[in-house]
């Protein structure tokens, strides 16, 4: 179990509140957009299992802060932060690629994103939420894999396929597509897209009515709702960390 004051200060990449039982999840760099890199990457699901541990909260929001809600986006000659890292090091990404998500999927009670801006990279962590909402100024693209030289195996290769439909989910991710809010809307990516002045107030009337409900209607919904997932993550997630591995190998060992 896990007690709020013990793990609402401790990373230093998110701002916490919590408001009769409802968590605000404010992912951040320096107080602006968040940068994606190693210590969003470290800090994440070590912050979901403190999240999921913590059976007073009732219902999470998770957004991002400024503009973008992650960044950066990729651009021509773009390479991945992982390029040039040892197998031992790699070791790490692959333990925290994994626990990511799976802590994600393992907090048991309704997620909900405002996607506050932009998710150029690991737009895969806000729409696995359960309610996703999004600024109509907010776009979606896989900045940090394929088109910066890094195979897509850390989660993307399984969320976007099941949300957009196999041969949208490659296209996507093969090309960098772009999708901006109404595309992402109209194929079921989000479900409301707004103002960006009216999303984490959005957010929040949700929340609010949401942590009316009793308290193990909550958990065993989430946990119905996520139990595919799950499956799907424990099948298919360390194999695709483990190919994206070996494909940086490729580019770094010496020529044979």
């Amino acid at each position: 179990m896990s007690r709020f004051d013990s793990y609402a200060t401790r990373y230093s990449c998110i701002r916490m509140r919590r408001e009769n039982g409802i968590l605000e999840v404010r992912l951040h760099t320096d107080d602006g957009p968040l940068r994606w890199g190693l210590v969003p990457h470290g800090e994440l699901p070590d912050a979901f299992a403190d999240i999921a541990r913590d059976r007073d909260n009732r219902v999470v929001i998770l957004t991002g802060t400024g503009e973008e809600f992650s960044g950066i986006r990729a651009t021509a000659g773009t390479r991945s932060l992982a390029q040039g890292i040892t197998a031992n090091a790699y070791d790490r990404v692959h333990w925290e690629g994994r626990a990511l998500l799976m802590n994600l999927l393992n907090i048991e009670v309704p997620v909900i994103a405002a996607i506050n801006g932009p998710a150029w990279r690991h737009c895969e962590i806000p729409l696995l939420s359960d309610i996703v909402l999004a600024s109509d100024t907010a776009a979606f693209q896989d900045s940090a894999h394929f088109m910066s030289g890094m195979l897509p195996g850390d989660g993307m290769h399984i969320v976007m396929p099941l949300l957009m439909g196999m041969n949208r989910g490659r296209y996507f991710l093969l090309t960098g597509q772009t999708l901006s809010a109404q595309e992402a809307k109209e194929l079921g990516l989000v479900a409301e897209v707004l103002p960006p002045d009216k999303v984490l107030a959005r957010a929040w009337e949700h929340a609010e009515a949401l942590a009316q409900k009793p308290t193990l209607l909550l958990r065993y919904t989430r946990l119905m709702f996520t139990e595919y997932l799950r499956k799907r993550m424990q099948d298919l997630l360390g194999y695709g960390l483990a190919m994206e591995g070996l494909a940086l190998m490729e580019q770094t060992g010496p020529e044979e």
